[in-house]
């Protein structure tokens, strides 16, 4: 057993618009072994800030959750500040976004690219 098998992948769910937006993506690359990676990074004007990367490979402790043919991978250190988060998509006056609606955040900036826990 892994530690990637150990956590719960369904505490974190990704959005029907974010699946269909990462299925489109993944599309125009023409790369049917795209997965989208979500992480977390120190910086931002709130102290950590939420990453969007698409990955070919999993790594062997990365939590991997399924939507819609879609996979989305989690590092095992970003995890616990995106339990029970969701990652959707949005497209507004800000631009055409990933973002993530964290219910551990206690605070984000302005334009939800960062948060605090």
């Amino acid at each position: 057993m892994t530690v990637a098998q150990a956590f719960d992948p369904t505490s974190i769910t990704l959005s029907e618009r974010a699946a269909s937006k990462v299925r489109e993506l993944i599309s125009e690359e023409e790369n049917l072994d795209l997965k989208l990676r979500v992480f977390i990074t120190g910086g931002g004007c709130s102290g950590f800030q939420y990453g969007f990367s698409f990955d070919e490979d999993a790594a062997e402790d990365d939590t991997t959750i399924e939507r819609d043919g879609v996979v989305v991978l989690v590092d095992p250190l970003s995890y616990p500040y995106l339990a029970g988060s969701e990652v959707d998509y949005t497209e507004g006056l800000e631009g055409s976004r990933f973002i993530v609606n964290n219910p551990n955040a206690t605070t984000t900036c302005g334009c939800g690219a960062s948060f605090a826990v």
